[in-house]
């Protein structure tokens, strides 16, 4: 249950959560050199014993894990506990192929009940509060996350999942719920929701937002923000590691430019930043990519995976007075990175131009097609009802709308914002407000069409 000394977790002097950290390590190289045979063989070949883990330092010498290595020994091939002790299993969303299997103890459920709570903590939420969890249920890990986090701070958890966005809404305003709990974009559509059923923020009882599971710019946080009326706030987690709550915002931190960033319960998973490409460790401060070695979990605990998101690690103390080491938003991700025609580009990029374009409704997609043997891309966006009913679309057919002067000039302002921002053109395509697809989960942002 949420005491004292679980909220007094997050203050630890650095030194002492350094010491517990080592103990930890060594104790999981341990367990994964006895009971898995995949990390046996990797530890031999490069001559590490568990007792060659004498310092933190030595972390950077231990085998990296990839998400090919849990597919390749798929189902449950990483197991270092017998099977009988499993209590729950959730598998990886969105994977082509074989899924990434996550094997969960009792010990483990416990802890990672225990994270949450308190990166709910963090986030502002107290004993007592009502948590709207718009999270789906089932093998993805966000809905039973957020779950059983928030029944361990001592919330009242709605465990509504996603879907049905009316009917959300309506349990929101009736059980007076002070928190939700769902993906960035589909916030978005509930606050869409919110004002078609002539409905305000001031209508609900919300205080503050819990999203992730998904990458969201600055600008898609405003949009949010305004149009539920609270504060909205980060939580980073995967499920390979564990699930939501390996990191969390702080609200103080929110609240201060200087102090943003996620803070890692660190007592539980050591973060790394190292090269994408050599895979060599980067000093604070630099970008790469996101490595985490989990150094209590006992189903099925992982040296070093490669989490493939981009972001740096941030020590400087916070405004919340907590001593654990943050990480900055999520950039991008390794592999989601396009290359047209010779220029890298993230698709937070072209979201943070595209929401700052007033016209717009938050809603886009990016289309990528291979022509010739380059990539190309093309952006596909939404008007806004306003911009829509300005133009009259009511009285007019499709090619009329395309062809439509005010169209055309908001196609050619949001192309050459895009230009000036990335330094190439990209073919924009202007829709009607409500055409493109609304998330109820993770949103597609990007449609492949290379194969």
């Amino acid at each position: 249950p949420w005491n004292e000394e679980v909220a007094a977790r997050d203050y630890l002097p650095v030194e002492e959560r350094r010491t517990l950290q080592l103990k930890r390590l060594q104790d999981t190289v341990r367990r994964v050199y006895e009971h898995v045979p995949f990390y046996q063989v990797a530890l031999d070949e490069g001559n590490i014993t568990p007792d060659s883990i004498t310092s933190l330092d030595d972390l950077h010498e231990l085998p990296f894990t990839t998400r090919y290595d849990l597919i390749d020994n798929y189902p449950l091939g990483l197991l270092s506990s017998p099977e009988d002790q499993l209590v729950r299993i959730h598998a990886s969303s969105g994977t082509k192929g074989k899924a990434k299997i996550v094997a969960y103890t009792r010990k483990d459920i416990d802890i990672w009940a225990e994270v949450v709570a308190r990166a709910l903590a963090s986030a502002g939420l107290k004993p007592g509060d009502r948590l709207h969890n718009a999270y789906g249920y089932g093998l993805f890990t966000g809905g039973l996350g957020l779950h059983y986090g928030g029944e361990y701070l001592g919330a009242t958890v709605i465990p509504i999942s996603s879907g049905n966005t009316q009917r959300q809404i309506t349990f929101m305003r009736d059980l007076q719920a002070t928190a939700l709990s769902c993906t960035p974009s589909y916030a978005l559509t509930i606050a869409e929701t919110l004002g078609k059923m002539g409905l305000g923020p001031e209508d609900l009882s919300l205080k503050y937002g819990i999203f992730g599971a998904e990458p969201w710019t600055g600008e898609m946080r405003e949009q949010v923000e305004q149009g539920l009326g609270i504060t909205a706030l980060d939580i980073y987690g995967l499920s390979e590691v564990m699930g939501p709550g390996v990191s969390m915002e702080c609200l103080e931190g929110r609240r201060k430019e200087k102090d943003r960033g996620l803070h890692i319960f660190e007592d539980h998973f050591l973060p790394e930043i190292v090269d994408p490409e050599s895979g060599n460790p980067l000093p604070d401060g630099r970008e790469g990519e996101l490595v985490f070695t989990t150094i209590t979990k006992e189903g099925m605990p992982l040296l070093r995976y490669r989490t493939g998101d981009l972001c740096s690690l941030i020590r400087e103390t916070c405004a919340c007075g907590r001593t654990l080491v943050r990480m900055s938003e999520i950039k991008g991700r390794v592999d989601d990175m396009l290359i047209l025609r010779g220029v890298n580009v993230y698709p937070s990029e072209i979201e943070r131009v595209l929401f700052g374009i007033p016209e717009l409704a938050p809603y886009y997609q990016i289309i990528v097609e291979r022509v010739s043997t380059l990539d190309e891309a093309a952006v596909h966006v939404e008007v806004t009802s306003q911009f829509q009913d300005r133009v009259g679309k009511a009285s007019i057919d499709e090619d009329t709308w395309i062809a439509h002067t005010e169209v055309d000039s908001l196609r050619q302002k949001v192309s050459r914002a895009l230009q000036d921002v990335l330094g190439l053109h990209i073919d924009v395509h202007v829709f009607t407000s409500g055409s493109l697809p609304r998330s109820e989960g993770k949103a597609v942002r990007i449609v492949d069409r290379r194969k």
